[in-house]
């Protein structure tokens, strides 16, 4: 991911590093004016660009009307990044306003192809005509994807608070000059917004560079800076892959040694026609990487198959890279490895066997090797039993967020995006829109309901200690918010237009009320953002982010003036669909020149855990395939011990031990390596689910009984794995074995 831009090694994005309260944070929004400031002020920066995302907004071109996502971006963006450029120019696509640059899908969606599209008018909001200065095409393989780009000046215009310091949102990249040191850049600007605004005592901020093609995989921060992310889930299922072919390697191992004794005279023989040592090794392990090729062209063709279905489970576009070198000898370098591997044990055990005891029918096995052999099963079944562990505590954990209870009720809730003549006429949408059967209370909100990010400083309370600099999370909402999301009032009331102008009056939650230490807040002053009012109502803590992060101190005020955000509406259970008719017919008749879009708040909340459900379901595979391949290896050291142990089967059936007697004496041998897998899988398994439960604030107990029930599982399908070489040897003639003798 977005390795293939032509300046990739000197692309940075700058991130903010910052202490309030005493709490480190770390994150990518920055001042609206910093990238300007930086090129004009750092020489080492040739360009610099703000990006600004936006929600999907409606665009209108030849009686099409369509909500595209987009961006604005600075005149040096499409300097900097290299999406090809299919019309127009990058030194003139982004640098006037009133224009705007379209992605291919968009050109061809409104005008047939790129050539036409050139030039054109297209319709934004049904407010303002913008001319298409540029077509561009993005790449599947960028972590950027947007159908349009507007010019900054454009942003700045109609947001003037993104020209001063004071702001917090715009993303920041620069591009460095060739040989540029990026260390010392990164000091130079480290206090660079002191420039611009005073230091505070009590906190902190300052600014890094994170080279841009390694944000994708490195995006969560520690202690404020870039530590983690995506990488996370790279290295998790890079070790199940190892461990997984490590599996296959051991079953090859076990299976090709219990075969040996049908090798064994062919190996004799050769030995004492003069082959050396060397050359039978070097034969058997020829042989292992000769099914290790067989294999990989196998495999090969499986995952082309498969890539379309796991790109549709991932949400990625991942291609096989056959037209890489490096993908070649990677791959090369694997297959040797795992030949090598694989063909060792038995080919160092076949090229040792004593060819005068062998050709005399006395083939046996060392403790020592028989020990070694069983030693794998136990690494096979350890592994396995801890992606069983891991598979049942992820399953569980996701099913704990999806049914916890939020503090709200997200069913049967919905969005309906604020945009044109929606913005003007909110209150005749609302009361029309209750006129409807079905709907229960309409109210609005700026921010989504399930990500609550926008954070406000200037916060002052009776008492409060003057150096202690807090920001607490802000959410702008309508009358009957309350009302609306099934929200618990602890203490006071809703908004309400039965008490005049609620503008300066403020809802708390619970952990606000805690970090204010109000005892008895209703009625309170309080002040954000230099607006002097009163505490009405304490609200019961509720999750408004994800439940990795622990709830914050949240304000809620009124303001029904924002010109975007979400109408929210809540509905009766069974009455949705009949519902959304009649609102689609309501915003048809009002905001004719916008598609009627809505969102579920419940589908919202899901895809917050997008990554850990697909984690959840490639565990799944991970932890079928390796139990199955683990029992293919329990099943060879069945095959093999049976084998061994005809002429002592024979001896106790002779002597009055019956089937049933063999089967349980045979069954509970070749069970003991998975009860020693068990144990040793038990801890460490605990160790590990215990380390990634830690990334979640709310999470489940590991508790003995997940561990239970994987043991059970894994003696379950052991001993199915097992009962058909027991039967065998149990119902085997012992004159057969023993005529011999």
């Amino acid at each position: 991911m977005d390795t293939f831009h032509a300046n990739d090694d000197y692309l940075y994005q700058v991130y903010t590093r910052q202490s309030n309260g005493g709490k480190v944070d770390g994150g990518y929004l920055t001042q609206g004016p910093l990238a300007e400031a930086l090129k004009k002020e750092v020489p080492e920066v040739e360009y610099a660009s703000g990006l600004q995302y936006y929600p999907p907004l409606a665009f209108q071109a030849n009686d099409k009307v369509v909500k595209m996502t987009g961006a604005y971006a600075g005149a040096d963006y499409l300097r900097m990044f290299s999406y090809p450029l299919l019309q127009g120019s990058k030194e003139a696509s982004l640098n006037k306003p009133g224009t705007i640059a379209i992605s291919r899908h968009m050109a061809e969606l409104f005008f047939g192809s790129p050539e036409k599209a050139l030039g054109q008018n297209i319709r934004y909001e049904d407010t303002t005509n913008l001319s298409v200065s540029a077509v561009y095409d993005i790449p599947a393989h960028s972590s950027q994807q947007f159908d349009f780009l507007r010019t900054w000046d454009d942003f700045t215009n109609t947001n003037p608070w993104a020209k001063t310091w004071g702001s917090f949102s715009p993303a920041t990249y620069i591009q460095l000059r060739a040989r540029a040191d990026r260390d010392k850049v990164a000091a130079k600007i480290k206090d660079f917004i002191y420039n611009y605004q005073p230091r505070n005592k009590e906190s902190y901020m300052e600014l890094g560079l994170q080279r841009y093609s390694e944000k994708y995989l490195h995006s969560t921060f520690e202690d404020g800076r870039p530590a983690g992310g995506r990488i996370a889930y790279v290295r998790l299922f890079t070790l199940l892959a190892i461990f997984i072919l490590l599996i296959a390697c051991i079953n090859f191992m076990n299976l090709a040694t219990a075969y040996s004794a049908k090798r064994a005279k062919e190996v004799s023989v050769r030995k004492v026609v003069g082959a050396r040592r060397s050359v039978l090794i070097f034969q058997f392990i020829g042989e292992a990487m000769l099914l290790a090729f067989i294999a990989t062209v196998i495999a090969m063709l499986i995952v082309v198959l498969l890539i379309p279905a796991f790109n549709q489970l991932s949400g990625k576009q991942l291609l096989v890279p056959f037209s890489r070198p490096a993908f070649w000898a990677i791959l090369s370098g694997l297959l040797l490895l795992t030949g090598f591997v694989a063909g060792s044990y038995p080919a160092l055990f076949l090229s040792s066997l004593n060819p005068t005891r062998v050709l005399k029918g006395s083939l046996k096995f060392s403790n020592g090797a028989t020990y070694f052999r069983k030693g794998l099963v136990v690494f096979q079944f350890t592994l396995s039993i801890v992606l069983i562990v891991g598979m049942m505590v992820i399953y569980r954990q996701m099913d704990y967020i999806q049914t916890k209870n939020l503090g709200y009720d997200r069913q049967n809730l919905l969005y309906i995006p604020i945009e044109g003549e929606l913005i003007s006429r909110y209150q005749a949408f609302k009361d029309q829109a209750g006129n409807l059967s079905g709907v229960l209370a309409i109210s609005k909100m700026k921010e989504s309901p399930t990500v609550i990010e926008h954070h406000k400083g200037g916060i002052n309370w009776s008492g409060k200690d003057p150096s202690d600099d807090v920001s607490f999370a802000d959410a702008a909402v309508g009358y009957d918010f309350v009302k609306t999301m099934h929200l618990q009032l602890l203490d006071g009331r809703d908004f309400s237009r039965n008490f005049g102008n609620d503008s300066g009056s403020y809802i708390l939650n619970e952990t606000a009320v805690k970090r204010i230490g109000y005892t008895n807040p209703v009625g309170q002053p309080f002040t954000l953002g230099g607006v002097q009012g009163k505490i009405i109502g304490v609200l019961k803590d509720f999750h408004f982010n994800s439940m990795h992060d622990a709830i914050e101190p949240l304000i809620i005020r009124l303001d029904e003036r924002p010109k975007w955000g979400s109408i929210l509406v809540r509905t009766e259970t069974g009455k949705t669909k009949a519902v959304l008719a009649g609102l689609e017919g309501i915003c048809k008749t009002m905001n004719p020149n916008f598609p009627f879009t809505y969102q579920f708040s419940d589908q919202e909340y899901t895809k917050l855990y997008k990554s850990e459900q697909m984690v959840s379901q490639l565990c799944n595979y991970f932890a079928c395939l390796a139990i199955f391949i683990s029992c293919l290896g329990l099943f060879g050291l069945a095959m093999f011990t049976a084998g061994q142990r005809t002429k002592e089967i024979g001896v106790r059936k002779v002597l009055g031990a019956s089937a049933t007697n063999i089967f349980v004496l045979l069954s509970a041998s070749f069970l003991q390596p998975v009860a020693m897998g068990m144990f040793i899988a038990f801890p460490l398994a605990w160790f590990v689910m215990g380390q990634w439960l830690q990334h979640f604030a709310y999470k489940i107990d590991l508790e003995w009984w997940i561990f239970g029930l994987a043991g059970l599982v894994t003696i379950v399908i052991a001993l199915f794995t097992v009962s058909f070489q027991s039967i065998r040897a149990a119902l085997l003639n012992p004159v057969k074995s023993l005529k011999s003798e």
